[in-house]
């Protein structure tokens, strides 16, 4: 992806969180040179990975293929681990209108996927196998707000507005906007993007980056870069 257009869905997608109400922290309007001067007092804003994140997938088709994130919070490893202490992550993201994130499962994260306003948000469900691995011929058992639902394989739950569906690690699921635009709410366990994302495809997580203009906030892909 072209930083320039990485910038342009930045602004976008800011303009998209406002207007259903909702405002990022101060961190994410820093510029590259500020985040490099508050480096050492936002160490946990860096260590968590929290902050812009824009994925094409590694595939370079962005409408079609792709998602928008912003980690707003993320407890450690370790504290899951000890089963105690900041266990839990939550995030933003935009899904555009037929804008597919494709079928994955993670292995530790639990999440709860939310339509906080906008269009239809689809999720598309498989179960695993005795393995864990994708299972076409099988379905599963999630919650939607709280109640329990049993799916079939490849069948397409369908969140309005304020409706939400949890995921437990070996619901594989992928996910995009029907009728409109997204914007989505993910509160889970603790995240971790760069081990935790397995995919039915053999596809990159995150973008490769063309740097045809400066960036105007950094990604955080861009962290171990711009930071060290």
């Amino acid at each position: 992806m072209k930083r320039s257009r990485v910038n342009q869905i930045m602004a976008a997608a800011d303009e998209m969180i406002r207007h259903y109400g909702f405002v990022l922290p101060p961190f994410a309007y820093w510029s590259p040179e500020a985040f490099k001067a508050k480096a050492p007092m936002a160490r946990r804003v860096i260590s968590g990975r929290c902050g812009w994140d824009i994925t094409d997938y590694g595939q370079g088709r962005f409408d079609d293929l792709g998602l928008f994130l912003f980690t707003l919070r993320n407890g450690e490893l370790a504290d899951l681990q000890r089963g105690g202490g900041m266990c839990y992550a939550e995030k933003l993201l935009i899904s555009r209108q037929d804008q597919l994130s494709p079928m994955h499962t993670h292995v530790i994260k639990a999440e709860d996927i939310i339509n906080r306003g906008g269009a239809t948000l689809v999720v598309e469900l498989y179960g695993s196998d005795d393995a864990g691995n994708f299972a076409k011929d099988r379905g599963g058992m999630v919650r939607c707000d709280g109640m329990e639902r049993t799916y079939g394989p490849g069948e397409k739950l369908k969140l309005a507005p304020g409706e939400s569906v949890t995921l437990m690690p070996g619901d594989w699921h992928a996910f995009w906007g029907e009728g409109g635009d997204v914007l989505i709410g993910e509160v889970s366990t603790v995240n971790d993007d760069v081990t935790d994302n397995i995919f039915v495809e053999p596809i990159g997580r995150f973008a490769d980056i063309e740097e045809d203009e400066a960036p105007t906030h950094l990604l955080v892909s861009d962290y171990e870069r711009w930071l060290a």
